[in-house]
């Protein structure tokens, strides 16, 4: 009998729950409490559900659960609102006063567990929403990203760009999509990042080590891209976004549809893009620089008032040219041999359990990877065969489970268990790294001490990685590969102090470890690489890479006036690089990993004056630099060059004096000659890039529509990138380009 009273009772508290109708209203006016404000969008980032004032500047967020969250109140031309509150049973209520600012808006940060404001945030994290870095004009998400203070790309021509967070990249630094971990044999130099940015709503770079959150892979940072958010309550939207770059011929668009209920959400969007050969600064097209792709994103949630789930989905294929000599100056959209044939498949589950003064938040992912590299086969009695030489299938299981106990009036904790089970196999003409499983596990725990102006996090976690590779060949032949069966286990600390000072500064120091298992391709390498053109020896032997960075960064900020420093100091031990060995096997130059001590070190400046009372008036400067070098006093290789940016931007304003989204900017970039290279690089030249932009919006068809035109490398300067791979072949980077954007609301 008390089963059976049991089993009705925990069928009936979902529905007890759901039944228990807690909501916040409220009226959001400006700072002098009258003059409502419309459009503010007001958002419980941890419950993931908001609202948008109305003409009246009400608005009403209902179904929430019982606890305390923040809330966050944000509109253009205005301070973000930022609060805490205590959800009771029923009707709640909160009004917001704004105050007018000319500083942009603070963002929540999302890819550090305790859902802070910016300005709040006790390690320096760098947000950015993608509409502000297409608006500069990048063709794709990777090199976007560069227009972040600290971030730079290592690309093969247009298609392919990694990311680079203060001199490291590949392995180093972490990507995260949809609230997983994305595995894509991102160990490559001409790896790219491999994801579209439609459906992607912004991006958040932590610069230095995140293993404490992430685990193995995040020494050198992480690159955290937020899928964009479902609609509010009770709304059916949707949207088409086009765009035109004069230099590439290129062309793409995406076109998405949200829908909400009450409780069951649903959006889908889709996206493609196609490009010809880039030209250079003297009007030479680069040949086979050409891409083209297609992603579709999709996503379903549902929410009651003791729990959240969503279950997200995203497809992508791209065909990418691999750029050699210069050739034919064609239009083409098809690429030549040789190419990459990339497909993504990414599934991720998110759910939140909400008890009264805690949750438990779980993460579920798998990521199908199909990696093929087309080259022309060698097989005897094929010759000319053009064939997938590398076709690697790489399979990612993970999961994330984090539970933050019940808050206390100052401390936050949050404990948690992480890892991974992923499989690769190999069915091409040629093996690059074996078929091998890896395993990993960890467990971590954080907390985060509040009090009136300043803020204590701290943290511990403990991992353990196992890879099980076979044997490939026979041993004494060419190419032969033994059998791997390694573990690696790290512990790791982080502790961090942020502080509020003379009302108008904001100090922050954070000492951090990070560790990174070396990889398949590092252990196990015996070969050509294709894409770089070299033989590499890896080694068994290989240890763990560990480091232990020092942060420290000092914002200023007033009415009229910011002003940041951010310097960082990065030893590594037991780092791992390619060493030449003066061989040749087959014309291609033989390369071994090795492993030894290292250090970076550099940091970011910039201000920002908005002088009173031309506060649509912005004057942004920042320089960027990062020093590098092993052990021996031999460079490390692929440091960005140092570099300097110089921007004006005017800000239009309505008929009521408030900031709209009309805007014209003058950037200047220069960058500065490196000549601090490896053994196998070379030094390169300094130049400058200006580029020009201008967006509105307007009404078309009785529809919002927003306007851009951007003219990069306006003055079609001839230059070469330091990061860039078609160096070695002296191919030079892109000329002028002139993009179009068109984003009409449906």
């Amino acid at each position: 009998m008390r089963l059976k009273s049991l089993i009705v009772l925990l069928i009936a508290l979902p529905a007890f729950y759901g039944a228990a109708q807690n909501s916040i209203s409220g009226t959001i006016t400006v700072a002098d409490g009258i003059q409502p404000l419309q459009d503010v969008s007001i958002y419980l980032p941890q419950l993931e559900k908001g609202a948008i004032s109305d003409s009246t500047g009400k608005y009403t967020i209902t179904n929430l659960p019982l606890g305390s969250y923040k809330i966050v109140a944000s509109f253009i031309g205005f301070q973000t609102f930022s609060r805490t509150i205590l959800m009771k049973p029923g009707a709640n209520s909160l009004d917001v006063m704004m105050a007018p600012s000319a500083i942009e808006m603070q963002e929540v940060i999302v890819s550090t567990p305790f859902h802070k404001l910016q300005r709040e945030n006790v390690m320096k994290v760098e947000h950015a929403k993608i509409t502000d870095l297409k608006a500069k004009g990048a063709l794709t998400l990777a090199e976007g990203i560069t227009n972040i203070p600290g971030v730079a790309s290592v690309s093969t021509g247009m298609g392919i760009g990694k990311p680079v967070i203060r001199g490291l990249s590949s392995n180093r630094v972490l990507v995260y999509a949809q609230g997983i971990r994305l595995e894509n044999q991102q160990f490559g130099d001409e790896h790219g990042l491999g994801i579209n940015d439609a459906g992607i709503e912004s991006v958040e770079v932590i610069k230095g080590p995140a293993s404490l959150l992430y685990g193995s892979d995040a020494m050198g940072g992480v690159l955290y891209l937020n899928p964009e958010k479902f609609g509010p309550n009770k709304s059916a939207i949707g949207d088409v976004n086009l765009d035109y770059f004069s230099n590439t011929s290129g062309f793409g668009g995406n076109a998405g549809v949200k829908t909400s209920g009450e409780h069951l959400r649903f959006l889908i969007r889709s996206a493609w893009a196609s490009h010809a050969d880039y030209e250079t600064g003297d009007d030479l097209k680069v040949t086979n620089s050409r891409f083209r792709e297609f992603d579709l994103k999709t996503g379903l949630a549902y929410q009651n008032t003791i729990f959240k789930t969503e279950l997200r989905y995203n497809f992508s294929n791209s065909l990418i040219g691999i750029p050699e000599e210069m050739g034919a100056q064609t239009n083409d959209r098809t690429p030549d041999l040789p190419y990459q044939e990339l497909s993504n498949h990414i599934l991720s589950s998110n759910t939140d359990l909400f008890f009264e003064n805690s949750s438990l938040k779980v993460t579920l992912g798998y990521i199908f990877n199909d990696r093929q590299e087309f080259g022309l086969s060698e097989e005897a009695g094929q010759p000319g065969l053009a064939t997938a030489l590398l076709d690697m299938n790489l399979s990612t299981l993970s999961y994330n489970v984090q539970y933050h106990l019940p808050k206390g009036k100052l401390l936050e904790t949050i404990v948690g268990v992480q890892g991974m089970r992923q499989t690769n196999k190999n069915f091409g003409e040629e093996v690059l790294i074996p078929d091998a499983l890896t395993n990993d596990a960890g467990i971590l725990a954080t907390s985060h001490l509040h009090f009136d102006k300043s803020d204590i996090q701290f943290g511990l976690r403990l991992d353990h990685r196992k890879i099980t590779g076979e044997s490939y060949g026979n041993f004494g032949d060419s190419g032969y590969i033994a059998a791997l069966d390694r573990a690696f286990n790290s512990v790791n600390a982080a502790a961090g102090y942020r502080v509020d000072f003379l009302k108008t500064f904001i100090g922050r120091v954070n000492l951090a470890s990070g560790f990174r298992a070396p990889s398949l391709a590092e252990l196990t390498s015996n070969g050509v690489h294709e894409g770089t053109n070299r033989y590499e020896i890896g080694n068994g032997e290989l240890r763990n890479e560990k480091n232990l960075q020092t942060d420290i960064a000092l914002e200023y900020n007033n009415e009229h006036v910011e002003f940041y420093i951010n310097g960082f100091y990065n030893p590594i031990k037991d780092y791992i690089f390619l060493q030449p060995t003066g061989e040749m096997v087959e014309n291609d130059p033989v390369f071994r990993y090795n492993q030894q001590n290292a250090k970076l070190y550099g940091g970011e400046i910039g201000l920002h004056l908005h002088p009173h009372p031309l506060d649509w008036l912005h004057l942004e400067s920042s320089f960027e630099t990062v020093r590098g070098q092993l052990s021996n006093k031999s460079a490390l290789p692929l440091i960005p060059a140092n570099s300097l940016r110089n921007s004006l931007r005017i800000e239009f304003k309505n008929s009521k004096g408030i900031i709209n989204k009309g805007y014209a900017f003058a950037t200047l970039k220069s960058f500065f000659r490196q000549d601090r290279v490896s053994d196998f690089e070379t030094p390169t030249g300094s130049y400058s890039l200006v580029d020009l932009g201008y967006g509105n919006t307007i009404a078309l068809f009785r529809k919002e529509c927003a306007i851009r035109i951007t003219a990069n490398n306006i003055l079609n300067k001839r230059y070469i990138s330091h990061l860039s791979r078609l160096k070695a072949d002296g191919h030079h980077n892109m000329g002028r380009n002139i993009s179009l954007g068109l984003s009409v609301g449906l």
